[in-house]
């Protein structure tokens, strides 16, 4: 009730302000369980994607965001109930990748739709990171449920990371067909089979999408992005003290 009321306003104003265009819609499955396997370029992905969808998708969501204090708070965790947000708390990693796995299982043994971004996290640049052989290949393998590989287009100039006030302008969805790793059904704990199950997620992603593809971990590249942010502040602050110090010495 709650997320047919959401979807319905939420889905609705989406599509009325920003217009998103699909392509390969036919490839979501009527009834039955699916993981959604999406690139990740916006806070707003987890809205656009279900927005253009007839069924429910159900994501995971940092468990933050159902426990902050105030009425602030308690809008924040009704509306990420509401569009079919799950918790999952993220304080320790390997237990934040279990909760998720089993979160996922329990999902698709509902014969529901599983969303997952491969990555890990928002790509800091556009581009298309190296997939984590963890969440979905697992429940993958685990379920035997088929892999449908989305591409997000555009919605990083929507909303940036660190942007409140979104940008109206087209996003895209791409939608592929759907991958089928029976053969792997039961070898979850093999992680040469999960590290090959999410390259060719990750392939058929890139492909879809355009974008370009590196072959490290979105959050190593972040770290990278940070470390030479702050290298370049401490040489731009070193440069200007001694340049001070130097039209003193001149003075």
């Amino acid at each position: 009730m709650i997320y047919g009321a959401m979807k319905f306003s939420i889905g609705g104003s989406l599509k009325l302000a920003f217009r998103p265009w699909v392509e390969g819609l036919e490839n979501i499955p009527a009834e039955g369980p699916a993981i959604l396997a999406s690139n990740h370029l916006s806070f707003s992905d987890s809205f656009f994607l279900p927005a253009v969808l007839d069924r429910k998708v159900t994501f995971i969501a940092k468990a933050e965001y159902f426990t902050s204090p105030g009425v602030k708070g308690r809008l924040t965790a009704a509306f990420f109930k509401g569009v079919g947000q799950l918790p999952v708390d993220r304080s320790g990693a390997r237990g934040a990748g279990e909760a998720a796995i089993k979160s996922g299982i329990d999902v698709i043994e509902r014969g529901e739709l599983f969303g997952i971004y491969p990555e890990g996290t928002r790509s800091p640049d556009g581009r298309l990171y190296r997939g984590k052989p963890g969440g979905l290949a697992r429940v993958a393998l685990a379920t035997g449920a088929p892999v449908i590989p989305v591409a997000m287009i555009d919605t990083e100039k929507i909303q940036p990371p660190g942007k409140v006030v979104p940008k109206l302008m087209r996003p895209g969805i791409r939608i592929g067909k759907p991958l089928d790793f029976s053969r792997y059904h039961g070898m979850d704990g093999d992680r040469f089979i999960l590290r090959s199950v999410t390259d060719e997620v990750m392939y058929e992603i890139m492909k879809l999408s355009g974008q370009e593809y590196v072959d490290i971990y979105a959050t190593a590249a972040k770290r990278q992005i940070a470390d030479a942010e702050k290298a370049a502040a401490k040489s731009e602050a070193k440069n200007k003290n001694e340049s001070t110090g130097g039209s003193g010495e001149n003075a």
